[in-house]
């Protein structure tokens, strides 16, 4: 069966530029541009709007996209079945975390997994925490490490393998003091993550205490924040786990503000029809 045209319309569902997606492809934009017209003839529908400046998914495409997610998780499911059954587990698994997570939390399950199933490829890929339960949810990813949210999802199991407290830092250099009244605050520049559990913990510890924070940088990754926090830029907020593994860590200090925002229960998530495949439950039940 030949999965790419699948594939490739996925990728340019996903980043919705032709560039971008034929990068993630492997492939040229023309040959991208190709395999999606040969799909939309097959088809006999558009499934793209397209022009000069923009791509966005038409109806059927949005249609399309689902089928398409599922029919690559069945796929998957089937083949990794039939592996299964010839004894010795093969194939691929893709993982997702922060770099922080790939070489703390991960270190030790992959090199037992490694061990035991010398056959499976993990395929690693790291970026901001705070996307890996939506990569989860999409299919985009078959298992991925993230704090545990307030709601999670039905459809996800997580398995949690440590607890990390979420702290406020400052620059060691004393360039900020450490705010305590309303008004100091106020005017400490923050710099916070964009979004995700943190942002949302924070936003909550700043309204109930009826301040308006002063947000100097909004940034992707916690690693980001430990970084500008470090040149004085102003105030961050982190895990605990993110700074003992900084290189940076001896240049930020770890300020005494109560209340304690609440720890970060870290796992490893999947979604819940992916434990039907016989790597991903190996893997699984590795933990």
């Amino acid at each position: 069966m030949d999965l790419k045209p699948l594939k490739h319309f996925l990728s340019l569902a996903e980043t919705l530029h032709f560039g971008r997606a034929s990068a993630a492809c492997h492939i040229s934009p023309s040959t991208l541009s190709r395999s999606i017209q040969h799909l939309e003839n097959k088809l006999g529908v558009y499934l793209f709007e397209r022009d000069n400046r923009s791509v966005s998914l038409t109806a059927e495409g949005i249609k399309f996209e689902k089928y398409a997610r599922e029919t690559l998780i069945q796929w998957s499911a089937i083949r990794n079945e039939l592996i299964a059954e010839s004894k010795e587990l093969k194939g691929e698994i893709s993982v997702y975390c922060s770099v922080t997570a790939s070489y703390s939390f991960l270190y030790d399950i992959l090199k037992r997994f490694r061990q035991r199933y010398p056959s499976i490829e993990i395929k690693l890929h790291t970026g901001d925490p705070d996307s890996a339960i939506q990569l989860i949810t999409s299919g985009k990813e078959d298992i991925a490490i993230s704090a545990r949210p307030d709601n999670l999802s039905s459809e996800i199991q997580f398995h949690s393998i440590g607890l990390s407290p979420l702290v406020f830092i400052g620059p060691a250099s004393g360039e900020i003091s450490t705010p305590e009244s309303v008004e100091e605050w106020s005017r400490t520049p923050m710099i916070l993550s964009e979004k995700g559990i943190g942002r949302q913990r924070v936003d909550h510890w700043f309204s109930t205490k009826g301040i308006k924070p002063k947000i100097y940088a909004q940034v992707a990754g916690n690693e980001a924040i430990v970084s500008m926090v470090s040149l004085g830029f102003g105030v961050g907020v982190v895990p605990q786990i993110v700074l003992d593994n900084s290189p940076l860590s001896d240049k930020v200090n770890i300020l005494n503000i109560t209340p304690w925002l609440a720890a970060y229960d870290v796992g490893l998530c999947v979604l819940d029809k992916k434990l039907k495949s016989p790597l991903i439950q190996a893997f699984w039940e590795l933990l």
